[in-house]
């Protein structure tokens, strides 16, 4: 099983610790907050209260054997800097670095850092995917110019299967995924109306008038997708 490490228990990362823990993943949390470190044991595997801007302090833990770090302290470039640097030298496989602009971005890659992440930067983006087609659920930008829509499926090809819609061929993007509400029994015999996911659905899937669909592909595309 991986094991995470999340150094910063700020919104953001004590959304990606709790999410880890929630998914049955090892996680451990180091904030210097006493506070923090006590409300965060009791959802993650271990939570150790530290202060990571003292250089010394990561030296006496053993993480050398953790799969992925993440560091969620963007607001200390300095303390991510040194802490990328020691997750490195560890041999921790793959740090994750929170940043705040392309200039910490950069600072961070150069360092060592495997994967940069900008939270309020990629939030923002999607908030505003969402506002601007209200037929867009979520959006989350992979590149520049490329990105995960989640959408409703467009009244013209609504009753059709995926391959009578041939959406690859007419757009060049993919579905991988839709995201069906259907009735379904609860334990009292019930009928009640669930979510579910259907991965790399079949071709002969037929796209119902509630149905969500996982799209990624260039967003232009996407975008003469959507105006069917």
């Amino acid at each position: 099983m991986k094991q995470f490490v999340v150094i910063g228990a700020g919104r953001f990362g004590s959304a990606v610790a709790v999410t880890l823990a929630q998914k049955g993943k090892q996680v451990m949390v180091i904030d210097q907050d006493e506070q923090t470190v006590q409300r965060m044991s009791e959802i993650v595997t271990q939570a150790i209260q530290l202060d990571v801007t003292d250089p010394r302090s990561l030296a006496d833990l053993d993480l050398g054997e953790m799969d992925v770090a993440v560091i969620g302290i963007g607001g200390n470039l300095e303390a991510s800097i040194l802490t990328t640097m020691q997750l490195k030298e560890m041999g921790v496989k793959i740090v994750v670095a929170k940043a705040k602009t392309n200039a910490d971005k950069k600072i961070l890659s150069r360092i060592g850092a495997d994967r940069i992440v900008f939270p309020e930067r990629d939030m923002g983006i999607r908030v505003a995917n969402s506002l601007v087609s209200p037929t867009i659920f979520d959006y989350i930008q992979v590149s520049p110019g490329f990105g995960i829509v989640e959408t409703r499926v467009p009244d013209a090809i609504q009753g059709q299967t995926l391959t009578e819609a041939n959406i690859r061929s007419r757009f060049g993007i993919d579905i991988v995924a839709i995201r069906r509400r259907a009735p379904q029994l609860d334990k009292k015999g019930e009928s009640q109306l669930k979510d579910t996911m259907l991965i790399a659905p079949r071709a002969d899937e037929i796209l119902g008038k509630n149905d969500i669909l996982v799209i990624i592909g260039e967003e232009g595309k996407i975008e003469k997708f959507k105006s069917l």
